[in-house]
């Protein structure tokens, strides 16, 4: 009987082949500048190019991101305060000290 090689290409590359590991883990915390918005509305950003999916912000949010989930090609996340390195907002102008609210 004849055996069949039904390999395709190099079938050493296969055996060589080590998984790029996610560079986050589940309870990771880290600043962010979001990315832009995906189609589903959620925005997203990257941490050494691995994209994390982050719901309820907007492009240009600078926020402190905590993962929540991670799977072999994206990660999820959600937003568990502003930036350290975030500008603060800017601050409502303030009332007069005569003036008093009733």
């Amino acid at each position: 009987m004849q055996t069949i090689n039904r390999s395709f290409g190099n079938s050493n590359r296969d055996r060589d082949f080590v998984p790029k590991q996610a560079p986050v883990k589940v309870g990771d915390e880290f600043d962010a500048t979001i990315e832009g918005v995906g189609e589903k509305g959620d925005g997203f950003t990257r941490k050494d190019g691995f994209v994390i999916f982050v719901p309820n912000v907007a492009k240009g949010d600078n926020v402190k991101v905590r993962v929540s989930k991670v799977l072999r090609k994206v990660g999820f996340g959600e937003v568990v305060g502003q930036s350290s390195g975030a500008a603060a907002p800017a601050a409502a102008p303030e009332k007069p000290a005569d003036s008093e609210e009733f």
